[in-house]
């Protein structure tokens, strides 16, 4: 037993957090190679080496994921202090990490450093595919820097083998991203977003990030897009290029009268807060939406106009609402944040209500024993507290979509 304890606590210590030992690269030029400095860390893991984000038999690991700012050619390598071997402890073997990654990507990869140095200057060539929608400037370190929004379809010309690159990112940063989209469906849009600058006199680019979206049909000639997945890579992040991205797509799909509305898939909570801004945002020049309307409560000219207008469906309509009466009511005001939590509340116990009317229709078909346990968790203190929860998290999120809309 001793002995066993012994090699399980050995073992330990060849066990590495696949989040801290995993670095991504953007590489511009052969220097960017050997800066560490321009490295960052995927924020999941869990879809390559389990939900414990672990890989077993190395210490001091390292692995080196790098691309070419542009083109994204590829180079995969591994270094480390310690491997476990075969012969060391009853055939236990360490995890083929290369292979994992290398299989999970689904593309060529360069393994020798030299032949991907080599690569480098093949990127000066790079022009993005699509159509420009957008460019803009940002300010940083007194310096300008200028960035380009492109949409493309699957059949644009070479677009398709640059998405195969392209989409391995989510990998690494969009959660449960369980599989690559099937890019022979013609109804998905991709955009890309790039930071352009100049070598020497001559246009250069670097991917700065990726979004994609799928038309759904609406009746009965509509289409309805619907935004799957928006990345904006690390080292561009919280410099305001989400809102330039999002604010594009819209644009894009207001300027298509066959778009009916604008929704969202599995959006995460960064992902709300921003669509939350910029729908708030929009919405606050509709005169459905003026302060002197907003506490009267939610009405069918508020959804009409946030359609017409800005394509935003009724549900996120009915959030803009409630995100722009907490602004303007008095939070020093008991009676005002009553009245404004009870209209909240009313519209969060629509599941409830449901329920009750599950019941009255299984009254007629459960015996007693079996209606209180299909009921179960389902009573009015329990009701109370959820919605209570609900009501407390949607605050929070409110909050922090009110401190943005104060800073514009």
């Amino acid at each position: 037993m001793a002995a066993i304890q012994l090699m399980k606590s050995v073992l330990e210590d060849y066990v590495c957090k696949a989040n801290d030992c995993i670095q991504i690269k953007l590489v511009r030029s052969e220097s960017d190679v050997f800066d560490d400095s321009k490295g960052f860390q995927p924020e999941f893991t869990h879809q390559l080496f389990g939900q414990n984000e672990n890989i077993f038999g190395y210490k001091g690991l390292k692995i080196q994921l790098f691309y070419t700012a542009a083109k994204l050619t590829p180079y995969l390598n591994k270094v480390c202090t310690s491997e476990i071997k075969k012969n060391m402890f009853d055939g236990v073997q360490a995890d083929d990490v290369l292979k994992v990654i290398s299989d999970k990507l689904e593309i060529p990869i360069v393994d020798n450093l030299d032949k991907f140095i080599a690569r480098i200057p093949e990127d000066a060539d790079f022009t993005p595919t699509g159509t420009l929608l957008h460019s803009y400037p940002k300010e940083s370190d007194d310096t300008t820097k200028y960035y380009e929004i492109y949409k493309n379809t699957i059949d644009v010309p070479g677009f398709q083998e640059y998405h195969k690159r392209l989409q391995t990112f989510l990998w690494w940063y969009i959660d449960a991203a369980a599989s690559y989209i099937d890019d022979d469906d013609d109804r998905w849009m991709y955009f890309t977003l790039f930071e352009r600058y100049m070598v020497d006199g001559k246009k250069q680019y670097a991917l700065v990030g990726y979004g994609t979206v799928y038309n759904y049909y609406a009746y009965p000639n509509r289409i309805r897009p619907r935004i799957s997945q928006v990345l904006v890579l690390p080292p561009y992040q919280r410099q305001g290029h989400g809102l330039a991205f999002l604010e594009t797509m819209y644009n894009d799909f207001r300027a298509d009268s066959d778009v009916l509305d604008i929704t969202v898939e599995d959006p995460s909570d960064e992902f709300v807060r921003l669509r939350d801004y910029l729908d708030c945002r929009n919405c606050m020049s509709l005169p459905a939406y003026v302060k002197d309307k907003l506490p009267q409560g939610y009405n069918d000219d508020m959804a009409k106009e946030a359609l017409e207008k800005f394509k935003i469906n009724k549900k996120q309509a009915r959030r803009v609402y409630e995100i722009l009466r907490l602004r303007v009511t008095d939070h020093s005001n008991p009676e005002e944040m009553k009245a404004y939590r009870l209209d909240v509340k009313q519209r969060l116990n629509i599941p409830f209500q449901k329920q009750k009317s599950d019941y009255e229709k299984l009254k007629k078909v459960l015996k007693p024993e079996e209606l209180t346990a299909a009921m179960e968790g389902t009573g009015t203190q329990e009701r109370q507290d959820t919605l209570e929860t609900w009501y407390q998290e949607l605050m929070t999120f409110y909050r922090q979509v009110l401190e943005r809309l104060a800073m514009a």
